[in-house]
């Protein structure tokens, strides 16, 4: 078993509050959760107007498979148009055998 997990970094220019930014935020991980059937979330930065940190888990039997769905949710969410991608991190983490 292999789960996978992305953090990724949204710069969000002209935000000049929360509500606009959870609107933002939300749309993003709304339709991430419906184009891929994974499990997304903010998890970081909820307080910064202009910032947003969005995580992504899948869990799977091959590494490879998961690789490469977490790199397509990425370009999704970036070709999304919402928001700035500033930066992601990738890990696969191998359980049991």
């Amino acid at each position: 078993m292999t789960v996978g997990i992305v953090r990724v970094v949204f710069r969000l220019h002209g935000n000049q509050s929360l509500k606009e930014k959870r609107r933002v935020v939300k749309s993003i991980i709304d339709k991430s959760r419906h184009r891929f059937n994974v499990s997304v979330a903010e998890v970081g930065d909820q307080d910064v107007h202009q910032r947003a940190v969005i995580g992504v888990a899948v869990i799977g039997s091959d590494g490879r498979v998961l690789n490469s769905l977490l790199d397509r949710i990425v370009a999704f969410m970036e070709s999304l148009g919402l928001a700035e991608l500033v930066e992601h991190d990738m890990e696969l983490i191998a359980l049991g055998d």
